[in-house]
């Protein structure tokens, strides 16, 4: 599956199998054969995308920025500090990486924090993914807009209004929009998921394709699991090959194996879940027949005799006139003589 389906196929009636973006970020750590390998891992897992971080440290923050991680899994308290450990890569090491990707069978997308890098990012990409961090950062939302792709729109940390405004910043622009509920914790604890948002961004913004981007721990995944079942058409979370690296974002990522699990569990969620249109199933033919009733002779009755309501009960199986049909019943002749506890059939009345 490539994105753009995403927003072409998307029906909120019905709900399928979500568009997975494993988030490398930068969890390369300034490596292409470690950037190679988190592709490699990430299509082996099954993701349809994966996607990488696109930055320097002087354009994305100033040098007292100060940390809103946890210290304990990382340790760096500047931003500014963090960002210029892990921003070797530019321009040659992204077209590098959008070759692999296309060797590999998987999208290549990263997202850009600064206009040199969206502009050159446009030819490598399907879509643009904007952060939490810069959903008010509307100049730059609008100059991601003129290139005229889908956006990816995580909305961690907003106001309703704040959303909107975002929101009508896209849509003046016409560009296909997928909405992703985020909470901008690092991790964020299960409690504080707050997977219900999900359905709120649908109720209020319907025009628009639901997504969830994941901060939470791996641990059995059922936490996309869940926001698959509430909605989220795409969903990313971010992807290691080594959950035990140190970092700020290996601790809380998953692994080709948990990704692994993941579609395990979706391929059984989807077989309960199965058809989503309304009918009775060939399965349950047998059932049809035998637990349902039809109405019988609850006395013998003469033939010639008019039936009357006390003439009838209703009991199984389903062969003969179904109990609906007890008020065409009422008033008619048996035609022949009926036994108590005969399951009447159209051809003994008349």
């Amino acid at each position: 599956m490539q994105i753009r389906q995403i927003f072409t196929d998307y029906d909120s009636r019905v709900l399928a199998r979500p568009y997975i973006i494993a988030e490398a970020g930068v969890n390369h750590e300034g490596s292409m054969d470690l950037a190679k390998r988190l592709i490699d891992e990430a299509a082996e897992g099954g993701a349809q995308a994966i996607k990488f971080q696109t930055y320097k440290a002087e354009t994305i923050a100033s040098k007292d920025s100060p940390y809103y991680w946890d210290l304990s899994q990382e340790p760096t308290e500047s931003q500014y500090e963090l960002f210029k450990k892990y921003d070797k890569f530019w321009k040659g090491e992204y077209e590098q990486l959008a070759r692999h990707c296309e060797d590999a069978g998987i999208e290549f997308m990263s997202t850009p924090f600064d206009v040199e890098s969206a502009n050159f990012l446009n030819e490598l990409m399907p879509v643009f993914k904007v952060s939490s961090s810069d959903l008010t950062n509307l100049p730059f939302i609008e100059h991601m807009c003129r290139f005229g792709k889908p956006i990816l729109l995580s909305t961690g940390a907003a106001f309703v209004w704040e959303i909107q405004q975002a929101v009508e910043t896209i849509e003046k622009h016409g560009n296909p929009l997928c909405l992703m509920h985020c909470v901008l914790n690092y991790p964020t604890e299960d409690k504080n998921a707050h997977l219900g948002m999900i359905k709120d961004l649908i109720r209020r913004f319907p025009d628009h394709v639901p997504g969830y981007s994941d901060h939470t721990l791996p641990k059995d995944m059922e936490v996309m699991k869940i926001a698959t079942l509430l909605g989220s058409a795409v969903i990313e979370k971010h992807f290691t090959h080594d959950k035990t690296l140190p970092g700020n974002d290996h601790y809380h990522a998953m692994d080709k194996e948990d990704l692994k699990h993941f579609w395990k569990e979706m391929d059984r969620t989807f077989e309960l879940l199965g058809s989503f249109k309304l009918t009775a199933l060939e399965s349950e033919e047998k059932s049809r027949q035998n637990a349902r009733r039809s109405l019988v002779a609850s006395r013998n009755i003469p033939e010639g005799k008019t039936i009357d309501r006390e003439d009838l009960t209703w009991k199984r199986p389903a062969k003969g006139i179904s109990p609906r049909h007890i008020n065409e019943v009422i008033g008619k002749k048996a035609v022949k003589a009926i036994e108590e506890d005969e399951i009447l059939m159209w051809n003994v009345i008349s």
